[in-house]
């Protein structure tokens, strides 16, 4: 019986190995054992209106069906939108990402999130977008893959691969580059927010996402660079700067973790599917791997369905 080994067990990977399941293929999982996926420093964030401020339309269209395909499989889905605001000063970014975007409608902040501050006058709302919890439904995928029979381990592959190992990959495909992003977990019970906001900014934008148990994500560096270090002092900076701009009462919120992790990038920073050297590649998510993982899976499947 023919086979299938999904090596990486990352958002890309896990969303393949739920895809050749769902079609009735056998499959594996290879594991690693001392890289963590870049996949639990992400956002969370499944909002395809959002990225068309900077991204292909190609994005839009595909991001619009992950929210779907995410909320069928996985039970953190939280389908209560995105808000993007921007500080006074910064009136003419908020002007500027309308221009760029769609399906979004003007608010005032402070009456779609009670807790908001009130020195914001005005926002974007967009109404359909919605977040999950990357390492919750990561989680819940691998779980429900091992209840139907699949096989996660760290030792060689026994079948034919498919390679979601993300920048790992890098020693086979040579114009794969890597774009840091910093991240930070703190937690407060003195604000609630019941979906994702997204603070403008000129020089750094961020987004603030909130997870269980009064914690919330932040996230905004996008850096050029191959290192995985610990976060800078300048970016902490910034983002604890960022919160507190969002609400004072941030700044006696715990800092919970903080966390590097390196996207996957092609020169378009589009992802793509390569044959090579007898198998199968996944890789070049950037930024939008619980976006544009599903569409790419079932891509593959097409691919494989009429023979590779």
């Amino acid at each position: 019986m023919k086979i299938w080994s999904v090596i990486g067990s990352g958002v890309t990977g896990l969303c393949i190995a739920t895809t050749l399941c769902e079609h009735g293929e056998a499959v594996e999982v290879i594991e690693s054992s001392t890289i963590p996926t870049a996949s639990i420093f992400a956002g969370g964030m499944l909002a395809p209106f959002c990225e068309g401020e900077s991204a292909p339309q190609a994005v839009v269209d595909h991001g619009v069906m992950a929210i779907q395909w995410w909320s069928d499989h996985v039970s953190s889905v939280k389908k209560t939108g995105t808000l993007v605001v921007a500080p006074p000063r910064d009136g003419a970014e908020l002007n500027r990402f309308a221009t760029m975007t769609s399906d979004y409608e003007w608010v005032v902040p402070e009456q779609v999130e009670p807790d908001l501050s009130s020195r914001f006058a005005r926002g974007l709302l967009f109404p359909t977008e919605a977040h999950l919890d990357p390492r919750l439904s990561l989680q819940e995928l691998k779980q429900n893959l091992i209840e139907k029979g699949v096989v996660f381990h760290k030792n060689s592959p026994c079948g034919k691969i498919i390679d979601c190992r993300g920048i790992q990959a890098e020693d086979c495909l040579s114009n794969l580059r890597a774009v840091r992003g910093e991240m930070l977990i703190f937690e407060s019970h003195d604000i609630t927010f019941s979906r994702s906001i997204r603070l403008l900014h000129p020089r750094f934008p961020c987004y603030l996402v909130p997870r269980h148990n009064g914690q919330f994500m932040l996230g905004a560096t996008m850096i050029e660079s191959h290192d995985n270090s610990p976060i800078s002092a300048r970016a902490l900076m910034e983002m604890l700067g960022s919160a507190y701009a969002l609400h004072p009462a941030f700044a006696e919120a715990r800092i919970i973790e903080t966390g590097t992790g390196l996207r996957p990038s092609f020169p378009d920073n589009m992802p793509e599917i390569l044959y090579q050297e007898g198998r199968f590649f996944v890789n070049g998510m950037y930024r939008h791997g619980f976006l544009l993982a599903p569409f790419m899976a079932q891509q593959l499947m097409q691919k494989l369905s009429h023979g590779g």
